[in-house]
């Protein structure tokens, strides 16, 4: 419950999590600790940005506490200049009204614009030069610092009076409790006094509680790179910087009573809300013209689209009419031409990109997503590729009358075209009118364990060992990841272990923003300076920026957020295309492929999904095995019903059993819970698998209004969803039983549990229609062009389910051949032979220089093949990493043996006599000068076996092209001899006891899944499936993170309406250790081991497979806090 205070007090200087590492409290949290203590209102100034400015306005208005805004800036001395060396005063600036917000943006911006772009400038702090600060000192008040860094020389402070004014500019006093504060607040207070200005009292807040102060100091360690012990001369080693109440600060302060007092009168000149319109404009929203625009680019292309005779033309013409009325009633004409028109500088930007008459011209720029794939006025502008009448798409989810927010539409490109696009839109609305949207990563397990774990000085072995068998999400579960790793003694004792305080640390810190980033493809465009409204700065790629909000303070602001989004699926899609076209001549038009091609329903049906869009993870073909798809529009629903909504809310096994019941029996009657969701549920068999369906059900079943039902849609989708979706519970409840006499609580409950699984995530259909229908196209291409397909997935890494290791050993069991890189041979990426063999590209060596191997083939296309290691070397012009990297993959394998040295021998020949060689000299005008070069003949030198070059293999490329490492391992490991391969375990009984062995490709321990960890094992034949219950992941957790290589003994279960799926129920999981072959324990590493380390990882030398393994696909989820 919320006291209030009758004490004259207001803080005026106070740091949220948003100073990053300089603060450790959410806003809302500082909010309600504000409002617990009796304070009426409260500023937030963080430091050298506005980040989490919204957040704390939006808190302040819902809770009832006055927000005051501001940030606390470095100021340099005017000759010098940025730099992480310079030397910095910190002011304190409020924000008195709009025009003070616009210069604080202004300020900040420029204090962030030297932070970016190159090594030194990234190290480099934002600063300010104080005539930049007297510039934009109108609509602010200046307070003159903090106690440690604040301005407190006479000429400083009379050049800030002159600059603000005597009503905007106060003398700063603050109480830290260190040593001589009380003798520096008597000189302010002097020095305030000769200048006939007030002094304010501040509390210089980091933290809403005392837990968050100890954060706040293991933040200082984070930040400045130190340990805790180290970083004390830094800390504030006290709990004065903890919110205090009123009579706190009275008591603080009891010296300085006017500068108590002064708060208030202060505070109430500072009346600035950031809650309300900031006067942003999007390009096109004031447009009179913008209706008739829209309507008319719609019917030029309705006649395409519906012509004459077509089946639903009528149908098409009433939605669209009916759809530009309510946007035009809605004023957001101008919203969808602003659309259209991004995406025709899209097709100009990807004719640049494709060249103009290549085979991938024929495919869109971009294609939509989401629940805009529902409008029709989307599908005639070109901003969807999906008929919405044709796939009955309702509007409502994307647009309706009640809407409160602009509606999204996200369009996905190619990635090479959208790193293009981006560009080519801030110079067609102009950089100060355009910026991308920023992101918060936030403290989670395993960043937590290692950065704090290294300012409590803890060892780094443990560290890694820790962070490596975590979970890698929750922040609350460090307990269990150090019993796991370490064991429980490490939390035992009377007195608190420091492994006690990581784990209490990190708890605290799990959800605090660690850094500004950069959000996923949101764009904001605008009418007017975006830095009147919130500070830009630079974004980590050059020639961009971006502004200092995320997307939810980005839509409480009102601005419109493009979503551009790069899609690997489509790169991959538009790479194969121009494979297939340099091999077989021939140039594909997907809009035109046959969508109901039997072979690839068949391969759907099948399972056999590897590398295919949405639909290769395990859980999607365990599924689809017994779904069985037949239609696009059994994809839509498909693509859709693996995610936390439709589990949660117990939709997927009643879909898939009643699909499967009707296959038996065509007259099965579906079970509605009532028979109002019929015309509802009907399509998904009386389940809730789209989001849609959440609105139509709240409406058909509870009486919901359009509205209501959006407000509810909205409820599930926002972070911390779960409060807003239980206070439309007693509503729903309520609504059902009015509405219906039939329906009793216990069957309203059912229902809203449906919904309320929603609160996890789940598609609007639209999304499932745009989706599905790339996943049919994507298989099509598996299908028919393999090994095409396969270059372009290896080349467009990373994206989807499985790493590349396992899609070149899935493609080599369809029988396509897999050539390793070879200098002769390869071009940058993966090319497809005449013969239908793919062959890895030269830019898929790792450690390699791009530009460098990229010179090395045009080389050998320009003036002919390499004829010998050191004609290689004297032509290539690449330095000596990159050709002993080379030369470590087996790329040049045949020129040594061309030199005259054997199969076993040639790599480290090649290295050997390639690592001597320094790369060639150019003259200055870029011409390479092929000189003679004598290479020295190698001394003796041991061949490899074939376990060495498999792990020079991953060592350099991450894959290999050769036999399976357990192909190898079970010719020598004598526990491998009597383990049935995956392929054998057809031929064992269901619930048999069996021992199984493989590489780890994905591991998954799903939200929705109750503790259980899934895990897919690969060996030589294939791949299983293993089902890790709770108490044995628990037992074997530290096995599960971080094994490569396994063997796990359990129970098998076949499945066999999922067409004989095979799982096996672990009970035991333990490594497979190779004789021979030293399992690489973690361990404390000095210095010198670490790089020894180093070089023997790199050349994969030391026999150990976990150093070299291929990367595992984990995949978890979770919310903020």
């Amino acid at each position: 419950m919320f006291v209030s205070s009758v004490v004259p007090y207001v803080e005026l200087h106070c740091h949220s999590a948003f100073s990053f590492l300089d603060g450790a409290s959410l806003p809302e949290e500082l909010v309600v600790a504000a409002l617990e203590r009796g304070h009426t209102a409260l500023a937030l100034t963080d430091h050298d940005t506005v980040s989490g400015s919204m957040e704390f306005a939006q808190a302040a208005r819902d809770l009832g506490l006055r927000a005051i805004h501001g940030a606390e800036v470095r100021v340099r001395d005017d000759e010098g200049e940025a730099g992480p060396d310079a030397h910095h005063r910190h002011l304190t600036l409020l924000v008195r009204d709009a025009r003070g917000w616009s210069n604080l943006c202004r300020l900040l911006t420029r204090a962030h614009a030297d932070t970016r772009g190159g090594t030194m400038r990234r190290r480099a702090a934002p600063s300010l030069r104080m005539e930049d600060i007297l510039e934009h000192a109108e609509g602010l008040v200046c307070l003159s610092g903090c106690a440690r860094d604040g301005v407190r020389d006479e000429p400083t402070m009379r050049r800030l009076l002159a600059g603000f004014g005597r009503d905007a500019f106060r003398v700063e006093l603050q109480r830290p409790f260190s040593r001589h504060d009380r003798a520096l607040n008597r000189g302010l207070a002097g020095l305030a006094e000769r200048l006939r200005v007030p002094c304010v009292a501040t509390g210089n807040v980091h933290a809403h509680t005392p837990a968050r102060a100890r954060l706040q100091d293991a933040f200082v360690a984070v930040r400045e790179g130190m340990t805790l012990d180290a970083s004390e001369p830094l800390r504030r080693g006290n709990h004065a910087h903890v919110l205090a109440t009123p009579e706190a600060m009275v008591a603080r302060f009891e010296d300085h009573p006017d500068a108590v007092a002064e708060t208030v009168r202060l505070a109430q000149t500072l009346d600035f809300d950031l809650a309300q319109d900031l006067g942003y404009r999007y390009p096109g929203s004031e447009d009179t013209t913008a209706a008739r625009a829209l309507a008319q680019a719609c019917h030029a292309r309705f006649e395409e689209r519906y012509p004459q005779g077509h089946r639903i033309r009528e149908e098409a013409a009433a939605r669209l009419e009916e759809e530009l009325a309510l946007i035009d009633g809605l004023g957001l004409s101008g919203f969808f031409l602003l659309h259209r028109d991004i995406l025709d500088l899209a097709r100009e930007v990807a004719v640049e990109v494709r060249g103009p008459d290549t085979a991938r011209a024929l495919l869109p720029p971009g294609r939509g997503r989401g629940s805009s794939v529902s409008s029709i006025v989307c599908y005639l502008t070109g901003l969807s590729h999906v008929d919405p009448v044709a796939n009955r798409l309702l509007l409502g989810r994307f647009l309706n009358e009640g809407i409160t927010a602009l509606p999204d539409i996200d369009l996905d490109f190619p990635r090479d075209v959208r790193e293009r696009l981006i560009p080519a839109i801030h110079e067609r609305h102009g950089r100060e009118r355009s910026a991308l949207v920023a992101a918060f990563p936030t403290f989670r397990a395993r960043s937590a364990i290692r950065e704090l774990g290294r300012a409590l000085g803890l060892p780094p072995g443990e560290i890694e060992r820790v962070a490596r068998a975590s979970e890698g999400w929750s922040g609350h579960k460090v307990e269990e990841d150090i019993v796991s790793a370490l064991g429980p003694e490490r939390l035992a004792g009377d007195e608190p272990s420091r492994w006690r305080h990581l784990a209490d640390l990190a708890a605290e810190a799990h959800g605090l923003p660690r850094h500004l980033s950069q959000h996923s493809g949101g764009m904001i465009v605008a009418t007017r300076p975006l830095i009147d409204c919130c500070a830009v700065v630079p974004a980590a790629m050059e020639g961009r920026q971006m502004v200092m909000w995320d997307k939810d303070s980005c839509a409480d602001a009102g601005f419109l957020k493009i979503d551009l989004l790069g899609l690997g699926m489509l790169s991959a899609v538009e790479r194969c295309v121009e494979q297939i076209a340099a091999r077989r001549g021939e140039r594909i038009d997907l809009s035109r492929i046959p969508y109901d091609d039997p072979e690839v329903y068949r391969t759907i049906q099948r399972g056999e999904t590897t590398g295919v869009f949405q639909i290769e993870s395990r859980a999607q073909m365990a599924s689809i095995v017994r779904t069985r798809p037949e239609t696009l529009d059994d994809l839509t629903v498909q693509v859709a019903i693996v995610r936390p909504g439709p589990i949660q809310g117990g939709a997927v096994n009643p879909y898939i059993a009643r699909r499967e019941r009707l296959r038996r029996d065509p007259g099965f009657q579906i079970p509605y819970d009532h028979p109002s969701l019929e015309p509802v549920l009907r399509e998904t068999l009386g389940t809730i698998i789209f989001q849609d369906q959440v609105i139509e059900v709240a409406m058909a079943f509870a009486g919901f209004s359009s509205g209501e039902a959006e407000s509810l849609r909205r409820a599930m989708s926002r972070k911390r969803s779960k409060g807003a979706m239980e206070a439309h519970h007693r509503r729903f409840i309520d609504g059902a039983m009015t509405r219906w006499p039939d329906v009793d609580e216990a069957l309203a409950e059912r229902v809203f549990t449906m919904i309320c699984g929603f609160s996890g995530f789940g598609f609007p259909k639209a999304h499932g229609a745009a989706f599905g229908l790339l996943a049919y196209q994507s298989t099509w291409l598996r299908v028919h062009y393999g090994p095409e397909f396969l270059a372009a997935l290896i080349d467009e890494q990373p994206m989807g389910f499985y790493p590349p290791d396992a899609l070149v050993h899935e493609a080599q069991r369809r029988g396509i051949t897999v050539h390793p890189p070879d200098v002769e041979e390869s071009a940058l990426g993966c090319t497809v032979t005449a013969d239908g063999a793919v062959r890895l590209g030269l830019g898929h060596v790792l450690g390699v220089k791009v530009q460098e191997v990229s010179e090395l083939v045009g080389e050998r296309e320009s003036h002919g093949p390499f004829r010998s290691l050191a004609d290689l070397a004297a032509r290539a012009g690449a330095g000596r990493r990159s050709l002993e990297r080379l030369a470590w993959s087996g790329a040049c394998d045949r020129l040594a043996m061309r030199d005259g040295v054997d199969a076993r021998h040639a790599r480290r020949e090649a290295l050997w006599r390639l690592g001597v060689a320094a790369a060639p000299v150019r003259d200055r005008g870029g011409t390479q000068l092929a000189l003679p070069l004598e290479l020295p003949a190698a001394p003796a030198l041991a061949g490899l076996d074939r376990w060495q070059e498999l792990l020079a293999d991953y060592a350099t490329t991450g894959l290999t092209t050769g036999s399976h490492p357990l192909a190898l391992l079970r010719r020598s490991v004598p526990a491998l001899r009597d383990t049935p391969t995956s392929a054998g375990l057809a031929q064992v009984p269901h619930e048999a006891f069996v021992r199984v062995a493989g590489l780890v490709v994905a591991r998954q321990r799903p939200g929705t899944a109750s503790g259980v960890c899934f895990m897919l094992l690969e060996d030589e034949t294939g791949t299983v499936n293993l089902v890790v219950p709770p108490q044995v992941y628990e037992r074997h957790r530290l096995t599960v993170r971080t094994e490569p290589l396994v063997i796990a003994e359990g129970r098998l279960e076949r499945h066999p309406a999922g067409g004989g799926t095979v799982n096996v129920l672990v009970r035991r999981l333990l490594p497979l250790e190779a004789p021979g072959r030293p399992a690489a324990a973690v361990r404390v590493l000095s210095p010198l081991d670490e790089r020894e380390r180093e070089r023997r990882e790199q050349e994969g030398e030391g026999g150990d497979f976990r150093a070299v393994a291929p990367a595992v696909m984990s995949f978890a989820q979770g919310r903020r806090r």
